[in-house]
């Protein structure tokens, strides 16, 4: 038993090491909001308050006409190969491709289970049978942070695919940090499904967008080339949410030892546009992460301030409401007690209370027993009606202003005390201390 023990805590030791700063950055800072027991999110549901977990890594979307070079890029970046490359159209469904402790392939349900943001998917029909996902070993480049989608191969004419494939492309974009459009000179780079795709996404997000001409070493000449750009250019160009200014298209391949190009290679562009989105995703998830907890602070602080206005309130409405009805009792008492003075022989008062009492009540009552008595027996009735109809309505009043707003436990309350220190002390220490890891990196450490 000790011999496993060991080894699983000799494999944890190993993978810990080869975790860059940026992934166990990504990976704390989604601990601090899915822990069972202290996590932001199981908090802020307690305070109302809906939170989602960010995600360990950027995704990736890749789309382009059949043969465009998406499934080639993909292995080459991961330096393995996970995808099927060929004229063919090889990918025909959504291949999610990741970084994992082992390689495996999942498909269907078990890769919707592995990405639940991206579980809403399978509500567009027949597409949960066209999705997989390729678990990859490999730690090449910036790839343990990286999930890529390959799309399947877009074509025109009369290519039936087993489900919406434009509606799902559009689905994808929605939840994806960048979305890569090859454009392959030598297939059909002006597949117009393709250009009404890209021109949707870039009505929601243009910022996501990247355009590159890939298999750039396969378009002849130079000349061959630019002329190939500029009618992908001017095709994009004539649509409306596409005819923007400084429209960039680099020219990308993959290098072939075999077969030397003079064409400008920019693939490295790629990998630097993946990279910075990677840094931008952890300073928003570590500026988030403050928000949050000053989110969550606040919401806490709201909590016990409406609580207490809400105990000081019940305090007075009981008070009120104990004044009400105590008048609305001693109204028929009192009455009841003066006809009780002004009509009752002497001597049973007498022996009710004794001599003294007796005389002492009836001298007190004496202005009101004479009152009464020269009221006749008509009146009488009346007052006696309005006494008893003021004693129901102070009734009355006492249960609606003694109604009391709903407040918190004591423990509930000495619980919600405990996770804000939590937050406040732990949480943003923690995001401190990853910040100053992060910033490390690149700032030397005597100016942090």
């Amino acid at each position: 038993m000790s011999g496993k023990v060991k080894h699983r805590t000799a494999a944890n030791t190993a993978e810990a090491a080869t975790v860059t700063v940026n992934e166990k950055i990504l990976k704390e800072c989604h601990n601090l909001y899915t822990d069972a027991d202290n996590g932001l999110v199981s908090i802020g549901e307690n305070l109302g308050l809906k939170l989602l977990p960010p995600r360990k890594k950027i995704n990736v979307m890749l789309m382009g006409n059949h043969s465009a070079g998406k499934s080639s890029f993909i292995n080459w970046y991961v330096e393995e190969h996970v995808q099927r490359t060929g004229v063919a159209i090889e990918t025909q469904g959504f291949s999610f491709v990741t970084s994992g402790r082992k390689r495996e392939s999942l498909t269907g349900n078990a890769t919707l289970h592995l990405y639940p943001h991206f579980k809403t998917l399978q509500e567009i029909e027949g597409v949960v049978d066209y999705l997989n996902t390729e678990i990859s070993t490999s730690k090449q480049k910036k790839f343990s942070l990286v999930t890529f989608i390959d799309t399947p191969g877009l074509v025109d004419g009369d290519m039936k695919y087993p489900f919406d494939v434009n509606q799902s492309i559009l689905w994808l974009g929605d939840l994806c940090d960048l979305i890569f459009v090859f454009f392959d000179p030598i297939g059909q780079a002006l597949c117009k499904r393709t250009l009404n795709i890209v021109e949707q996404l870039n009505e929601s997000h243009p910022e996501r967008i990247r355009f590159y001409l890939s298999k750039a070493d396969e378009a002849g000449h130079e000349s061959d080339r630019q002329r190939v750009m500029m009618q992908i250019v001017q095709e994009l160009c004539k649509r409306p949410g596409l005819n923007k200014t400084g429209f960039e298209m680099p020219t990308i391949y993959i290098s072939n030892p075999s077969k030397p190009s003079r064409c400008v290679n920019q693939i490295e562009e790629v990998c630097k546009d993946i990279e910075k989105t990677i840094n931008q995703t952890i300073q928003n998830t570590l500026n988030q992460l403050e928000r949050d907890c000053e989110q969550i602070s606040t919401l806490v602080d709201d909590t016990i301030r409406a609580d207490n206005m809400a105990r000081s309130h019940n305090l007075k409405a009981k008070l009120k409401g104990m004044v009400f009805s105590l008048l609305g009792f001693l109204l028929p008492i009192t009455l009841i007690f003066t006809l009780l003075v002004a009509s009752a022989p002497r001597r049973i008062l007498n022996n009710l209370v004794g001599e003294d009492m007796a005389q002492a009540i009836v001298s007190f009552m004496v202005p009101i027993t004479t009152l009464w008595e020269n009221v006749d027996d008509e009146n009488q009735l009346a007052i006696l009606a309005m006494v008893l109809v003021a004693s129901g309505i102070c009734l009355i009043i006492s249960r609606i202003i003694n109604k009391s707003k709903p407040t918190l436990q004591r423990r509930s309350k000495k619980i919600l005390i405990e996770k804000q220190e939590y937050v406040n002390s732990h949480v943003k220490a923690q995001k401190k201390k990853l910040y100053a890891e992060y910033l490390q990196q690149s700032v030397s450490e005597h100016d942090l």
